[in-house]
């Protein structure tokens, strides 16, 4: 009798020891997992049941299945029995690790059909959540991810012609011939990282530093669905894996560095920024001053590179975000700004006004004061500039509540600045729409301060004299050249 009671006890250690191994703990105190069906091993210290020994040491006895030489249909996991589901899913695995070739739709047509409909049963297995994955599972499912997923991207089409990067909005998206996989391999990988199941403790070996470099790799991906899957999973990376959130941060960053100082190419940054996006609006405040630094010199220096346009939504979104959550940070993004203000590209600076426009919606009065000078010099600018769509949208700063407010509360520094650009509008542009906004630009400060407006438009004129006078000078001195060299002559 005594013999039995040992043997038992050596069995239950043992079938303990299985569950440890194959990693079916639940986090924390197992909130992940609210209502266990009675075939899956949880192992809660309240709960010793009978059951629990008995799944776990079947699925320990089930061996690796051997490598497979063909592809062949397989029957379905959920007409299995529950002690040979392992095995069966072990062995689909496999069957999605092959490769094939898809520029040739016609080559391997059976063989890729059956891996797209296996696929798709892992993808309705996964989130039926009708069995806990083991960790040998787990490690076989992100590899067989990986080989999917993880290859060399083809060549850029600037790469293949020499041009240079074109509008996104006018060339062709590039589409993936082997998508149809490729989909249903994100899909998984995306139901596996957001299952209540997917123990992080477990998933992070496999999910690693590693996982993640190459999935950021990706993004510079020319077909834009992938991109999309990409955005969503790293994102929910982002908020599973706490564990990762410094190193993702830091890889974006890696990624940002290379494109504004190296490259100015990368398909992937406007979903990058999106991400960020949602990253930033979740910052504590105060915020740290490693994020700071983000901002300081990642962020802003992201206004440089030409292909502006294509992200220029999603980095002005992360750029509010800051200002949003410290106003102290305004006078910095304020400056970086007029620091990498174009020069020649109009369409870049129609941008710039308008996300200056934002900017100067959450600046509060003291920020404000500290950049009033050169910020207004460059409107200045704006105001006379011959492309009317960078006039006008300059012109528009004062249809803005806020702004209007910031200015009359500075008037005395401001209107010296700009009355000069406003009084050559008046008499000079060629456009009637920035004509007749210069005009009503010019009556809201004369409402706001009378005696300074005419103190401005006396200087304006007394400069304007001087000016004249000057020029008068420089051609009697030309004329009394020309006599003496007509003299000589």
């Amino acid at each position: 009798m005594l013999k039995k009671i040992i043997k038992g006890s050596k069995k239950y250690s043992k079938s303990d020891s299985t569950v440890k191994d194959l990693g079916s703990r639940p986090p924390g105190s197992g909130n992940f997992v609210s209502d266990p069906s009675p075939n899956v091993v949880v192992n809660h210290a309240s709960r010793p049941g009978q059951g629990a020994p008995n799944t776990n040491s079947s699925s320990s006895a089930v061996p690796f299945p051997p490598p497979m030489t063909t592809v062949e249909p397989l029957p379905l996991l959920r007409d299995a029995p529950v002690s040979e589901k392992q095995y069966l899913f072990l062995r689909k695995l496999q069957i999605c690790c092959f490769q094939f070739d898809f520029i040739d739709h016609l080559k391997s047509a059976r063989e890729k059909e059956i891996k797209r409909q296996t696929l798709l049963e892992l993808v309705d297995y996964t989130q039926s959540g009708s069995s806990k994955f083991t960790e040998i599972c787990q490690e076989e499912m992100i590899k067989m991810v990986g080989i999917n997923i993880f290859r060399p991207l083809p060549p850029a089409s600037h790469e293949n012609t020499g041009q240079a990067v074109s509008d996104p909005e006018e060339e062709e998206h590039y589409l993936d011939p082997s998508w149809p996989h490729l989909q249903i391999v994100y899909e998984l990988l995306l139901r596996y990282v957001v299952s209540s199941d997917t123990d992080t403790k477990v998933a992070k070996k496999y999910v690693d530093h590693s996982f993640v470099l190459k999935l950021l790799d990706l993004f510079d991906s020319e077909d834009i669905r992938e991109r999309e899957f990409l955005k969503t999973i790293l994102h929910r990376i982002y908020g599973k894996f706490m564990v990762h959130r410094p190193f993702i941060r830091k890889a974006i960053n890696n990624i940002f560095y290379r494109f504004i100082y190296e490259t100015e190419r990368h398909s992937g940054i406007g979903e990058l920024l999106e991400i960020l996006g949602s990253i930033i609006n979740g910052f504590a405040v105060p915020m740290k001053e490693e994020h700071k630094l983000f901002l300081v010199r990642a962020l802003i220096p992201l206004h440089k590179p030409k292909p502006f346009a294509m992200y220029h939504q999603q980095l002005s979104y992360c750029i509010i975000q800051f200002v949003e959550k410290d106003y102290k940070l305004a006078d910095t993004v304020i400056r970086g700004l007029l620091k990498y203000w174009p020069l020649t590209n109009c369409q870049k600076e129609v941008l710039f006004v308008g996300e200056l426009e934002e900017v100067l919606e959450a600046t509060q009065c003291a920020e404000f004061q500290r950049c009033t000078v050169p910020l207004f010099r460059q409107i200045a600018r704006c105001l006379n500039s011959l492309h009317f769509q960078v006039a006008e949208r300059a012109l528009f700063l004062w249809n803005n509540e806020h702004i209007v407010s910031l200015i009359s509360l500075n008037r005395q520094v401001i209107l010296p600045i700009i009355f000069e650009a406003l009084e050559r509008n008046t008499r000079s542009h060629w456009n009637q729409a920035v004509h007749g906004l210069t005009l009503n630009v010019r009556k809201m400060f004369m409402g706001m301060d009378p005696e300074l407006f005419d103190e401005c438009q006396r200087e304006f004129a007394g400069k304007e004299a001087r000016a004249q006078e000057v020029e008068e000078q420089r051609e009697m001195t030309w004329k009394r050249l020309a006599d003496v060299a007509a003299e000589r002559g």
